[in-house]
């Protein structure tokens, strides 16, 4: 079994952070509401119970489309986005913190 990422750590594992756990994990990469409902390991019908609000918040934008397909990356410039990224940066600061700890103690032993 993976490792849970540390958003979701500490937000639990409902379908709206895994998305965006997802997107934040690949950001800068662009796809289809297919491929993030794969890849965020959740049901198209729980990634659609959730995009309204993930559009209205703007931490999605459509990078292209051809036809009916749009494809979709994690909006960097957003305010909701840069915070929820800094909360991604501060869990890890923080996780590195600690590990370091644990090793100057296991150091002094």
């Amino acid at each position: 079994m993976e490792e849970k990422s540390l958003l979701l750590s500490l937000t639990g594992e409902m379908p709206l952070f895994k998305i965006i756990d997802f997107l934040l994990e690949n950001k800068g990469m662009d796809f289809t509401k297919s491929d993030i409902s794969k890849g965020a390991e959740i049901s198209r019908a729980s990634l659609f119970n959730y995009w309204n609000e993930i559009e209205k918040h703007g931490i999605v934008k459509t990078t292209r489309s051809f036809g009916k397909t749009k494809l979709y990356t994690l909006n960097v410039k957003n305010p909701v986005t840069q915070k929820i990224i800094e909360l991604e940066k501060t869990l890890i600061s923080e996780a590195m913190d600690k590990a370091s700890k644990r090793k100057e103690i296991m150091l002094e032993h």
